[in-house]
C-alpha cells in the first residue's frame, strides 16, 4: 500500500521521488521520470550565488518549463543570506518547493562548508533552515544525510531543528557523509527521526528494487522514498515500484521496443534542450547506463561515446536494437 505523500500545500500523486543528482536529473530526466510513474522530480542542485548563474550550466537548471507541478528546485551553499536570495529568485523564477542540499558529500561541494559538510556547523544549520523558510512563501524542505560520521549521527538534532524553524518536510539519506556511497545505507536512523518528529520524512538510498522498496517504508514508517542511482537508465523504476506497492505483484520489465523508444525519446529530448553539441556529450553517460545489461563488454558505448553527430547517435541506437532484436552482436 503507497502512504500518501504530503509537502506543505501539496498532495504528490504518489510518494516516489527523484532524487536530486547533480549532472543527471536535468529538465529532460525529471519528465521522463515522471512520465514513467515518479510523483515529483527534484531538480539538480542550484548554487546559491546568483552571481554564477549566468554559466550555460545555471541556465540549464534554471530551466522548468513545461514541468507539472508541483516544481521543486533544490539549493546549495553555506551562507544564509545567499541561500535565502537563493530561494527567493528561484520561486520568483516558478519554484513551488525549495530544497536545501545538505546530504551531497562531494568534496567540491563539502570544501566550500556545502552539502553535508553543514551537518557538522549546528548552529550554521539553524541559520540557514530560519533564513530560507523566512525569505519565501513556498514549503523548503531540507535533504540531509546521518550525520558527519558514524560517531556522529546527528539527523535526529537537525531534523528537530527544522521542524522549528519550519521545514515542511525531510529527506534523509541513510549514510554519514564519510559514508559516501560505500557500504549498504541503513534505515535505523531514518526510522528514529520519524518516529519523533511530526513533519513529512522520505527516506532514501540503496532503494534499488520494488522489495527494497517495500521494506525500507515497513521499517523506517517514511512517508515515502527518494530514488536516485537506481533510475539512471532504468527511468521505469518508479512505475515498478509503485506497481508493486499497489498489487503485491511484479510488473513486467519493459520490452526491447519500448526501452529502445525510451531512450531514443531521452536522446532527442537531451539534443534539443542542450543544442546539438553539449547534448550529444551529456547523452553518452545516459547511454551507458541504459545499455549495462545489454553491453557488458561495453564495446558498442566505446563506439557511441565517439559519435560527435546528434543524428548519428539516433541511427547507431536504431542499428543497435535491431541487432538486439535479430540476435547479433553491434559491429562497429
Amino acid at each position: 500500500m503507497l502512504p500518501t505523500a504530503k509537502i506543505g500545500p501539496y498532495t504528490l500523486p504518489n510518494p516516489l521521488i527523484v532524487a536530486p543528482m547533480a549532472g543527471v536529473t536535468d529538465r529532460p530526466f525529471r519528465l521522463l521520470c515522471r512520465r514513467l510513474g515518479a510523483g515529483l522530480a527534484v531538480s539538480e542542485m542550484v548554487i546559491a550565488d546568483s552571481k554564477l548563474w549566468h554559466t550555460r550550466k545555471s541556465r540549464t537548471r534554471l530551466n522548468h518549463e513545461g514541468e507539472p507541478e508541483p516544481r521543486s528546485v533544490q539549493i546549495a551553499g553555506g551562507d544564509p543570506q545567499m541561500l535565502a536570495d537563493a530561494a527567493r529568485q528561484n520561486a520568483e523564477f516558478g519554484a513551488q518547493i525549495i530544497d536545501i542540499n545538505m546530504g551531497c558529500p562531494a568534496k567540491k561541494v563539502c570544501n566550500k562548508a556545502a552539502g553535508s559538510a553543514l551537518m557538522k556547523d549546528e548552529a550554521l544549520v539553524r541559520d540557514i533552515l530560519e533564513s530560507v523558510v523566512q525569505a519565501v512563501d513556498v514549503p523548503v524542505t531540507l535533504k540531509m544525510r546521518t550525520g558527519w560520521d558514524r560517531d556522529n549521527r546527528n539527523a535526529l538534532v537537525i531534523a528537530r531543528m527544522a521542524e522549528d524553524a519550519g521545514i515542511q518536510a525531510i529527506a534523509i539519506h541513510g549514510r554519514t557523509r564519510s559514508d559516501k556511497y560505500e557500504g549498504n545505507a541503513e534505515y535505523d536512523t531514518i526510522a528514529d527521526v520519524k518516529s519523533r518528529i511530526s513533519i513529512p520524512v522520505f527516506a532514501n538510498g540503496d532503494i534499488t528494487s520494488p522489495e527494497k522498496a517495500r521494506d525500507v517504508l515497513h521499517h523506517t514508517g517514511a512517508d515515502g522514498l527518494l530514488i536516485g542511482r537506481a533510475a539512471q537508465g532504468s527511468p521505469w523504476i518508479f512505475r515498478e515500484i509503485r506497481h508493486f506497492l499497489e498489487t503485491g505483484s511484479h510488473m513486467a520489465a519493459p520490452e526491447l521496443d519500448e526501452v529502445e523508444d525510451i531512450l531514443t525519446e531521452h536522446l532527442q529530448a537531451l539534443h534539443a534542450f542542450y543544442g546539438e553539441t553539449m547534448g550529444v556529450r551529456i547523452a553518452r553517460k545516459h547511454v551507458g547506463w541504459y545499455l549495462q545489461s545489454h553491453d557488458p563488454g561495453k564495446q558498442f558505448r566505446k563506439r557511441f561515446n565517439a559519435i560527435d553527430d546528434a543524428l548519428e547517435q539516433r541511427d547507431t541506437i536504431q542499428r543497435y536494437f535491431a541487432g538486439l532484436r535479430n540476435g547479433e552482436v553491434f559491429a562497429a
